[in-house]
């Protein structure tokens, strides 16, 4: 971990999610570089992490071996574009993850660097994350191991083969955060209908995502071998899951991850035009 130095692009929560989860990795603060134009978000994170900040994107990766963008994707092009003659000179490797932005176009803003695509999610906030990455044929082994090693710091990793693949990642697990939560808090609602405090509901609701997740991560067997055990033939369960199944609940999802990935190409082509 400590054989690489990196540079953050943007200072926002996932860069600090990122640093913390490296730092806790052991991972030497001395090797770590943010660069953050606004001048109290560098303040706030000078108080958390004992980092090298920048003001300026261009100093900043002068010796870096890799370089986080880390910025909105709306605001991609222009700082790419500003950072591409200091890339090509020292050519690092580019880890982007800036949703939705796909290599071709990063490559024509940057130039000739070696690229990786990221696709993490919002409990990488917590380290508790789940990343799909993509590289081009021409990205190394080694390049791909050190991209890994950054995106582990935070959670678990997978790759795509197919850059296209990136689109569903994103409907899957970039989304997904939100779906569950809407569950939890259907549930939560419908506990508060059948009489439980509102705080009760909520607890309750929490702690059965949480356990079903630690139980279905532990056990390492099918969702649905572990759905049919936790199923009493005759039982609440039984019952319950016919309503959802009668509704329609699995073509629900299908059709709400298709939306998701194709709004995902939508704003791929937009932001990726120049």
């Amino acid at each position: 971990m400590n054989d690489f130095s990196i540079v953050f692009i943007g200072g926002g929560n996932m860069a600090a999610s990122l640093i913390g989860g490296l730092l806790e990795a052991g991972m030497a603060p001395e090797h770590i570089g943010v660069a953050e134009p606004d001048p109290e978000r560098r303040a706030q994170l000078a108080r958390r992490f004992p980092v090298t900040l920048h003001e300026d994107n261009a100093a900043a990766v002068a010796g870096a071996d890799v370089v986080v963008l880390a910025v909105k994707p709306q605001v991609l092009r222009p700082v790419a574009c500003d950072l591409a003659p200091a890339l090509e000179r020292r050519r690092p490797l580019v880890l982007s993850v800036a949703a939705g932005v796909r290599t071709e176009a990063l490559r024509r803003w940057l130039g000739e660097v070696p690229l990786v695509r990221a696709m993490p999610n919002t409990p990488a906030l917590v380290g508790s994350g789940a990343t799909g990455l993509f590289a081009p044929p021409e990205v190394s082994e080694s390049l791909r191991e050190r991209a890994e090693s950054v995106m582990r710091a935070v959670g678990l990793v997978v790759w795509v083969d197919r850059e296209e693949l990136m689109d569903a990642v994103t409907a899957l697990s970039g989304s997904g955060p939100a779906y569950f939560l809407l569950v939890m808090e259907a549930l939560e609602q419908a506990g508060i209908q059948l009489g439980l405090e509102a705080r009760t509901a909520r607890l309750l609701a929490l702690e059965t995502a949480y356990g079903t997740a630690k139980l279905a991560l532990e056990s390492g067997e099918d969702f649905a071998e572990l759905r049919h055990r936790v199923t009493s033939p005759g039982g609440t369960t039984e019952r319950a899951l016919a309503e959802l199944q009668q509704g329609g609940l699995v073509a629900l999802f299908q059709r709400a991850l298709e939306a998701a990935r194709e709004r995902s190409q939508e704003l791929a082509e937009a932001l990726g035009r120049d």
